[in-house]
């Protein structure tokens, strides 16, 4: 039921990627309006966006609008739940409160792109307004581009480019008041949204590993600053060590702007850590990069960007890519990061890239096959990072590591987790074989593999295809398909 109108209208601001109050430019500018605000969030289905969440992403979803509607209520709101297209809930809802405007921020994923501009003209045809502000990159699409106004296809000069756009407008606060409307608005429950799994379980212990929501983010943010900022240049490439923000998850659910990121790196690290900083903030413009290239080339995340890769024979082997989804290719760096990411929605970026060149070019599985699992596992998964990351790893993409850079992952392994700590936490089948031995059991002589208890072929898999015989069969590949 509806109560009678206000005198005042009120404004929607349509709550998307930004899921947070601090630093939202479109929900400043809603609440800069005098109106009564409307907050809202719609959940698509796969029906009608392609890239719906996975399984892990709703996880985070579910954590992270519970978050903001307790945030909304402190200031006097509360957040509208509805589910279906975007086009018609706001036309219902614009025709149901005579709302004046919708405000939400812009994002750059090709069905937001189309969604946004239908909206537009619906609301127009209703006589409402639209505002898309831009939010949550520090350089939006369109303000960083080549000396002939073309995107960039290559990073560094893009990040240089960047560079010379610095300093960025500080952080918004967050509104002191987001005043309600007074009508009675109907509103889904969020449990009835059944975005967290229940039997069986597989997110059980992740609230003690993640605080979705804006305080999380902020609180994740500082927590790295004090921590592992002063080293991240040497240490984010360490599995076996706490060194990196992970805040990947917030970046993506819009708990905390990269602009916020920057600002309180800024004032928070030491004049002799500017090197780390700096490499912190070119993993951020990594992200911004990857969000130009899926605004610009928007199928990104289905055809490989170099056309000679249209013609690679990947294999379809749904054997390989279990025993890899699964963690047991038989090489422990490998199957520690695929367990990893099972037990936490989340994979070290080193190991991340080993796991996919593995996939890739070991096994010769497509990399759409790794997206995708990495599309229903990943809390943190991206639309724009996980297609540019998985061509770049593949070799197909835009400034791509060259196809033939085929990481051994013994030697990946010994180099970046050479106590093996990484491998024993994940894999504890191996927990006993010594260092030297931990990163290649298969090679280890059988009586330290009896004195650990690894039995290959057993307890342990043997590797599922040899390193050097599947890099010679992925380059002779890779010269047929170059001539």
């Amino acid at each position: 039921m509806t109560r009678h109108r206000e005198s005042i209208r009120p404004v929607i601001h349509w709550f998307r990627k930004d899921l947070r109050l601090t630093d939202n430019p479109a929900l400043s500018r809603a609440a800069e309006s005098g109106h009564p605000i409307l907050a809202v969030y719609i959940l698509e289905d796969g029906d009608s966006d392609p890239w719906a969440p996975g399984g892990a992403s709703k996880w985070w979803l579910h954590h992270s609008l519970k978050a903001l509607d307790q945030s909304l209520k402190a200031l006097g709101n509360g957040l509208v739940l509805r589910r279906g297209r975007p086009q018609e809930i706001l036309r219902e809802l614009v025709t149901e409160t005579g709302a004046t405007t919708v405000h939400c921020t812009r994002l750059t994923e090709p069905h937001a792109i189309k969604v946004e501009s239908e909206l537009e003209r619906i609301l127009n045809e209703l006589g409402a307004g639209f505002r898309a502000s831009d939010g949550n990159l520090i350089f939006p699409p369109g303000s960083i581009t080549t000396k002939n106004g073309e995107p960039y296809k290559v990073f560094t000069p893009f990040y240089k480019a960047c560079l010379k756009k610095l300093p960025p407008p500080a952080p918004l606060s967050a509104p002191k008041q987001l005043p309600c409307t007074k009508q009675l608005i109907r509103s889904d429950s969020l449990k009835e949204w059944k975005l967290v799994p229940e039997k069986p379980d597989w997110s059980d212990g992740w609230l003690d590993m993640w605080t979705p929501g804006e305080q999380g983010a902020l609180s994740r943010l500082d927590s790295f600053l004090k921590r592992s900022a002063a080293a991240y240049g040497t240490e984010r490439n360490r599995p076996d060590i706490f060194g990196t923000s992970r805040l990947s998850p917030h970046l993506h659910f819009g708990e905390i702007s990269p602009r916020t990121c920057r600002h309180r790196s800024l004032a928070s690290v030491r004049p002799e850590s500017q090197d780390d900083l700096r490499s912190f903030f070119r993993q951020i413009v990594w992200r911004e990069f990857s969000h130009h290239l899926l605004y610009h080339w928007p199928n990104f995340p289905e055809e490989p960007f170099r056309p000679e890769f249209r013609r690679f024979p990947w294999t379809r082997n749904e054997e390989g890519l279990r025993q890899w989804q699964l963690g047991l290719t038989g090489y422990p760096i490998v199957d520690a990061g695929m367990r990893e990411l099972l037990a936490t929605g989340w994979m070290h970026n080193r190991v991340r890239m080993i796991a996919a060149s593995f996939l890739a070019k070991h096994l010769l599985i497509p990399w759409q096959d790794g997206a995708a699992w990495f599309w229903d596992t990943l809390v943190d998964a991206d639309l724009a990072n996980n297609s540019v990351n998985w061509q770049w790893v593949a070799g197909c993409g835009v400034d791509a590591a060259p196809f033939f850079r085929i990481f051994n992952p013994v030697l990946q392994g010994r180099k970046f987790d050479p106590e093996g700590t990484y491998v024993r936490r994940w894999v504890p089948e191996l927990a006993n074989l010594p260092d030297r031995h931990i990163h290649q059991p298969w090679d280890t002589p059988k009586d330290i593999l009896k004195d650990s208890g690894v039995s290959l072929g057993n307890n342990y898999p043997f590797p599922v295809v040899d390193h050097i015989t599947a890099r010679n069969r992925a380059l002779a590949i890779f010269k047929q398909i170059r001539n």
